[in-house]
């Protein structure tokens, strides 16, 4: 009899458990996607950007169906009130090589984890400057400015704001000399990089591997600063180039150390096998190696899932840059891949266990278990080092 009273007591308990349970998960929020959110027109409308520091901005937080979304917010701006027509942020201006390719918006720097936040005027007034393309001397007094600001959150697509205007006192600025945040890459080359068939003329991915940006904490790119982590064989030499194809500028040895040159210096040779970080700051021109002392990871894949394939980790995969028997491969990469708008992360052999996601585009550095990254409709050739979880997704003109 007690033993039939307490299995009653028992099933009792799990009824009530399951039921618990059950309310639960019936009560828990569904991430719904908001068409937009208020942003406050700002308290000062006209600003004179050489006399001020920052335009304070408040806004809502988006509303995810009542999930507790964490956000982080960027404000944007462009010089047309109508947003059909921001299209061609700065940044793709900056990376066309063509000159025919000219910006009608810019994302500034400054990335928010509230809903407040002051508006760098420098930025701001950099901005406009690439828009416009103002030589000195041809500045107007006056230009109206409309303002939105983004909102980006894991398991979403980016929100955007109503518009505010202001009306600003521009200045001129040169921005055609200044140190951009976007990526500089150079690339490695050598005896143990890739298929080590030192072939300038191959490609980016087979015979040669990208470096890539240092990173702040927010998220923004260190202005001249990349970097590259991967395993070296000891004793098999390597270079680094600027542009593929072309050995006009090159790092080296030589006997006091690293040189930068269009030739004459001895291959990069490491003193023992390992994991080593080399750095470049491209505006100081100071390049450093030291072994790298993190722990690593070892995958035989890296897929790219995403809402463009329902999140399938095992389809979608990279090709792994580095083929040689000896050496251990860390970078990947994926050629001509046409995405609607998406969002995708990157993951290991065939898992959710280890991935990487961030809100950073055309490149950031992902962390275990980020946020969705946000691709836009296009095609791309993407990169990516699983060591540092940093990625580039390089647009092809089409």
């Amino acid at each position: 009899m007690k033993k039939i009273f307490l299995s009653s007591l028992m099933l009792l308990g799990m009824a009530l458990v399951f039921t618990a349970c059950q309310d639960d998960r019936d009560s828990n929020p569904t991430l719904v996607q908001p068409d937009s959110f208020k942003l406050n027109n700002p308290v000062n409308t006209l600003v004179d950007l050489a006399a001020s520091t920052a335009i304070p901005f408040e806004w809502s937080q988006p509303d995810f169906g009542g999930w507790p979304a964490a956000c982080e917010y960027q404000l944007e701006v462009s010089v047309f009130n109508d947003p059909s027509e921001w299209t061609i942020s700065t940044t793709d201006a900056d990376e066309d090589t063509t000159g025919t390719v000219f910006a009608n918006y810019a994302t500034l720097k400054t990335v928010y984890k509230s809903c407040s936040g002051n508006m760098d005027v420098v930025d701001l007034n950099k901005a406009l400057n690439k828009i416009f393309l103002w030589e000195e001397g041809d500045v107007p007094q006056e230009v109206t400015v409309y303002v939105r600001c983004r909102a980006i959150t894991a398991g979403a697509k980016p929100v955007y704001s109503n518009l505010v205007s202001l009306t600003v006192n521009p200045y001129y600025v040169d921005t055609s000399s200044e140190v951009s945040d976007e990526i500089q890459l150079w690339y490695l080359i050598g005896a143990c990089i890739g298929d080590g068939s030192w072939s300038i003329s191959g490609d980016v991915g087979v015979s040669m591997i990208p470096m890539y940006p240092v990173y702040k904490d927010d998220g923004s790119v260190v202005p001249g600063e990349i970097q590259y982590v991967g395993y070296f064989p000891a004793d098999q030499g390597f270079k680094l180039i600027q542009v593929p194809g072309s050995w006009d500028a090159q790092w080296g040895q030589g006997d006091a150390g690293y040189v930068k040159n269009d030739g004459g210096s001895s291959d990069i040779k490491l003193p023992a096998d390992g994991y080593y970080m080399i750095h470049l700051n491209t505006a100081t021109d100071e390049l450093t190696i030291e072994p790298y002392v993190l722990a690593v990871g070892v995958y035989s894949m890296i897929a790219m899932p995403g809402a463009y394939q329902d999140w399938n980790t095992g389809d979608n995969f990279m090709n792994a840059m580095s083929t040689l028997d000896n050496v251990e491969n860390h970078d990947w990469y994926l050629k001509d891949v046409t995405y609607d708008d998406t969002e995708l992360k990157f993951a290991a052999d065939n898992s959710w266990d280890v991935n990487w996601g961030a809100t950073g585009f055309p490149h950031g550095q992902g962390t275990q278990g980020g946020p969705n990254i946000t691709v836009p409709a296009g095609t791309y050739d993407v990169y990516f080092n699983d060591i540092l979880g940093t990625y580039n997704f390089v647009p092809k003109n089409n």
